[in-house]
């Protein structure tokens, strides 16, 4: 075969694969990835927001999406991972059940090399191997909480405090538990009872709050780490009629304690976006789906909102990034 020919028949083959390689690229770039949001319970309002802003974030980037409750089993929870990648998911959103449940989890779709992307509660510590973790800055919250909570029970003539506190086999709780003992011993207060949530409901939380009103009269400020805890304390208040004479903070934010802080029922919130943490982890599964480049960790801040504050552009702004508009008013 003469040099000339050889030559023609080399670029020719050089154009093909050039062309193919095009053309595979522009397949990657046109394919629509499904997202999978895996949520520990949706009969939470908490995590039906996590959802919508996953959800939300999906819909954005032209995202199939497929959501699924666990339930609170960690059983389950590993059942939906392996249901939603044989329906053809390519990304993971997930609200552990618990920081405890994340290894196997963890093992399974690095095998399977699906992006995850944990939302309000963080993996086992130690766990690496996940694309990010979208969460509060529970231990900084934490303490800031603890400070305020203090302060509301020195302003009412005492120093001994109690807290509703989330399950503390989550790696959230035990962050915000750190940072409010670190307060509470900075500021000279006493933490005299935890009690443990196991359903995160405004029954549980009146019960709770029952015991630790029995138990310890004499506390002046109660420290709730979830949404229902300030629900079920306040109910306790008024049929006890302590309104004001006990402080109450809560973590989280939805229309009913907005509107409890409006009333003067409870003090504080700190504000958690709960929409804002499915927005950032589906945006980061899909940066990995992409080539784009991704961040291990996100800790979105928990603003501390007063009765005087809550009307403000900043509050506001921020408000809707912890619930959707159908959920109620800000």
């Amino acid at each position: 075969m003469n040099t000339i020919l050889k030559r023609g028949l080399s670029l020719a083959a050089t154009a093909v694969c050039a062309s193919i390689l095009a053309m595979g690229a522009a397949n990657s770039a046109d394919k629509k990835f499904t997202l999978a949001v895996i949520m520990p319970s949706l009969d939470i309002s908490y995590w039906q927001w996590v959802a919508y802003g996953a959800k939300t974030k999906a819909a954005e980037l032209n995202m199939n999406y497929m959501e699924l409750d666990s339930h609170n089993s960690p059983t389950e929870q590993m059942s939906n991972i392996k249901t939603a990648l044989t329906k053809g998911a390519n990304a993971i959103v997930i609200g552990p059940v618990s920081s405890t449940s994340t290894p196997p989890v963890l093992r399974f779709l690095k095998q399977q090399n699906i992006p995850i992307a944990f939302t309000g509660i963080g993996p086992q510590p130690g766990q690496t191997d996940y694309t990010s973790s979208v969460t509060a800055n529970n231990e900084d919250s934490g303490k800031a909480e603890g400070k305020f909570v203090c302060q509301l029970a020195k302003e009412r003539g005492g120093n001994k405090v109690g807290m509703l506190s989330l399950p503390q086999d989550r790696e959230n709780a035990q962050k915000y538990l750190r940072g409010a003992k670190v307060a509470f011993k900075d500021g000279g207060c006493d933490l005299v009872q935890i009690l443990q949530t196991k359903g995160l409901t405004v029954r549980e939380a009146v019960d709770e709050a029952n015991d630790l009103l029995t138990a310890h009269p004499d506390i002046k400020a109660i420290y709730g780490m979830y949404d229902e805890a300030a629900t079920g304390a306040a109910k306790v208040l008024q049929t006890r009629n302590l309104v004001g004479k006990i402080g109450v903070v809560t973590a989280d934010g939805s229309p009913t304690t907005v509107k409890l802080l409006r009333d003067g029922v409870i003090q504080g919130l700190f504000l958690q976006e709960a929409g804002g943490q499915g927005i950032e982890a589906t945006q980061q599964v899909f940066n990995a789906l992409t080539g784009k480049p991704t961040t291990k960790d996100i800790p979105l801040t928990e603003p501390l909102v007063t009765a005087k504050d809550i009307d403000s552009p900043e509050t506001q702004a921020k408000l809707k990034r912890v619930y959707p508009p159908s959920a109620g008013q800000y």
